[in-house]
């Protein structure tokens, strides 16, 4: 019998195990391997420090969406040996494979920023990328007064660009709602020249930040954090004091991809920007968080990547060269406060353009456009994430980025 392992049990792991399980013969057994049985919605952490989720509704069991026939193994790597096609687990275990299909995301370090985890860290100084930060974040807005109200994120790349804009859109509701907008500064203090990437959406980001009095300050790179003291250094030699910094900590790949030898020197594992086929190991492909191709580090990615690795797993498995079929489709709802969201869908060479999603002139989903329908499209997909994408069904998206229904 043949070996198929994935390592991750994550959004990538869990729907590439659901839909090989579909296509790989019966004689392949497949095993997917994560560290804990804790899967997270990572959405919902950004819902979290403003009481719209608890944390009982973004937790669940990472078994709970295997399906049939498929082995799970709680266990830590160590190494990978490519050359041997074995997986070295810490406790001196090992596993040997024929495919292997990578899915172990990213992590935040926070430690890599001088002074972030110094005093402060869970009292003025936050992140809301894990569980215990989020609900940190929310306990500590509970009973505050007003000051200044920081958002950095580090340095790209991050899980989800768009997220630390979104918590700064949802802390100008919070603290409308609360009554005490006006005893409030909300600072945007980004690493970027703009608000986004995309020139087209960082304009109406932009825009959308001034129009809601949220500073933006652009070419902020963070040198070190005092949060005892309230300030915060950049490389440049300028400073900012903040009352609560939420701050999106350095993002770094898998400690054993390094100890591997596979990595780029950050923890992720350089990857066939198309292919997904991992550079140099014919053998192993990966997606989602964990790869370095130019693409955002989004669960969209991950589901529109998986249609491909699984594609390109059968082929190499029946003999076959992988297709270069994946072009960085990626789509976020970016959640904007009182009720409204923005669309933006874009590839690796178009980005993002006005007009309808997912069905050319009817939508529901307006592209570029802040409107209810695309907050309710946000808030539903959580019931899609559980039921669907997770277990690896058909949700009727194209992976390719397609023109039709958008205005270039």
């Amino acid at each position: 019998m043949k070996n198929l392992v994935i390592l991750g049990a994550g959004t990538g792991g869990t729907l590439m195990a659901n839909k090989l399980r579909a296509r790989v013969p019966d004689s392949w057994r497949i095993t997917v391997v994560d560290r804990d049985n804790d899967h997270i919605y990572q959405p919902g952490l950004l819902f979290l420090p403003f009481g719209l989720y608890r944390p009982t509704e973004v937790v669940r069991p990472r078994d709970e969406f295997l399906p049939d026939g498929v082995d799970f193994r709680v266990a830590e790597v160590d190494t990978v040996d490519a050359s041997a096609k074995k997986i070295v687990f810490c406790d001196g275990s090992r596993l040997a494979y024929d495919v292997l299909v990578v899915a172990t995301g990213a992590k935040t370090v926070p430690a890599k920023t001088e002074g972030m985890l110094g005093a402060g860290w869970n009292e003025t100084v936050f992140d809301f990328y894990t569980l215990e930060g989020a609900t940190a974040l929310g306990r500590a807005l509970e009973g505050w007064k007003g000051g200044r109200f920081v958002i950095n994120p580090i340095e790209m790349p991050i899980k989800c660009p768009v997220a630390p804009l979104e918590l700064a859109f949802l802390a100008d509701h919070f603290f409308h709602e609360r009554n005490m907008r006006d005893a409030v500064e909300i600072v945007y203090a980004t690493p970027l020249d703009a608000a986004f990437t995309k020139p087209r959406a960082a304009a109406e980001l932009g825009a959308l930040l001034e129009r809601k009095n949220i500073t933006l300050e652009t070419n902020w790179n963070t040198s070190k954090v005092d949060g005892e003291k309230g300030v915060m250094e950049a490389y440049d030699g300028r400073t900012l004091d903040f009352d609560i910094l939420v701050a999106v900590p350095l993002h770094y790949g898998s400690d054993w991809v390094e100890k591997s030898s596979l990595g780029d020197g950050n923890g992720f594992l350089p990857t066939d920007k198309h292919s997904l086929q991992v550079e140099g190991q014919p053998d192993i492909f990966a997606l989602g968080d964990t790869t370095n191709v130019p693409a955002s580090k989004a669960g969209s990615v991950a589901h529109f990547q998986g249609e491909v690795v699984v594609e390109n797993v059968v082929r190499h498995i029946e003999g076959l060269l992988p297709l270069p079929a994946f072009d960085g489709h990626t789509n976020c709802f970016i959640e904007t406060g009182f009720g409204k969201a923005i669309l933006i869908d874009f590839n690796y060479d178009t980005e993002p353009l006005p007009g309808r999603y997912p069905f050319p002139g009817v939508g529901p989903f307006s592209l570029l456009e802040e409107t209810a329908i695309n907050h309710w499209g946000k808030l539903g997909f959580k019931w899609v994430y559980w039921n669907l994408l997770l277990k690896g069904e058909d949700m009727g998206l194209d992976h390719r980025m397609l023109m039709a229904g958008k205005q270039a």
